[in-house]
């Protein structure tokens, strides 16, 4: 990582991967590390499941052409480079990790504990279910378990004493109700629940827990902008009679906070307005 050698053409570089997640254009990803360095791992990269990679020609064959796929394994080396060669040779659009993990983790690259993931199958998504009428815990959480955890993810909203039997007959996992592994404790909401149990430590995402906390549970001092996600929430609640029409739209919006806690929190953007008794002031007064 550290010479001049350019990356293959089927590599994608871990600084150019970090910048993709939490959005849209992250790749599909699959950790094919060798199944006793991957056991032996507490973690993975967001959103990726295990495959063997010596069956990449068998798992392919079940994925979209159409999305961009990125293996990893260890450092970037045989393992990872033979299963996107195997994806690449059923017309998949498939890259390999350059450096793997490894280089991932030197990136400031956040990873997922792996202990505290839903079980889901290869071929199934994992379920989660909540009250209905989601406002701010309910949108953001739903948002961070597709962005980091599952992308496929199902979300289901209940009417709140239909949960523990919408639970159990639908195998999901309920949030944000009164005792469940993913609620409030104390003076921390959900979000912060699920931060906590898949160990996530990206400081963009801490600076936009605290929007979430300030603004879920009335405590707007907290930072700035739990004013304006307070406002947006609930003006997104007030045209949307459809939960689930609520929470397409609310994941743009948690897209754009995290994007402005990453990359923007800097930036400024003003108006120049000229001096009062400027000659740029006067013509415009004129």
């Amino acid at each position: 990582m550290g010479d001049s050698t350019p990356l293959s053409p089927i590599a994608i570089s871990a600084d150019a991967l970090t910048r993709l997640v939490g959005t849209t254009d992250l790749p599909v990803l699959f950790d094919v590390r060798r199944r006793k360095v991957y056991d032996a791992d507490a973690t993975v990269l967001p959103t990726a499941m295990w495959r063997d990679h010596a069956a990449a020609r068998d798992w392919g064959k079940a994925l979209d052409p159409a999305q961009r796929i990125v293996v990893y394994c260890a450092h970037g080396h045989q393992v990872s480079q033979a299963a996107a060669a195997l994806l690449r040779s059923l017309g998949l659009d498939a890259y390999f990790l350059d450096g793997g993990i490894d280089a991932w983790r030197a990136a400031g690259g956040p990873t997922i504990r792996k202990a505290g993931q839903p079980s889901r199958s290869e071929d199934a998504p994992s379920r989660w279910v909540t009250r209905e009428r989601p406002k701010i815990d309910r949108i953001a959480c739903p948002w961070l378990i597709r962005r980091f955890v599952d992308r496929d993810a199902l979300i289901h909203f209940v009417p709140k004493e239909w949960i523990a039997e919408a639970a159990k007959e639908m195998g999901a996992i309920p949030f944000d109700i009164p005792d469940v592994d993913f609620s409030h404790v104390g003076e921390a909401c959900s979000f912060d629940a699920f931060l906590n149990r898949f160990g996530v430590a990206d400081p963009a995402m801490l600076r936009l827990a605290e929007i979430v906390r300030g603004a879920d549970t009335a405590r707007l001092d907290l930072a700035p902008q739990a004013s304006g996600l307070l406002a947006m929430s609930l003006g997104l609640s007030a045209i949307h009679a459809s939960d689930e029409a609520m929470l397409e739209r609310g994941m743009t919006l948690y897209d754009a906070l995290y994007g402005w806690c990453r990359f923007a929190a800097a930036e400024t953007h003003n108006w120049p307005v000229p001096a009062p008794d400027s000659a740029d002031a006067r013509e415009y007064r004129a």
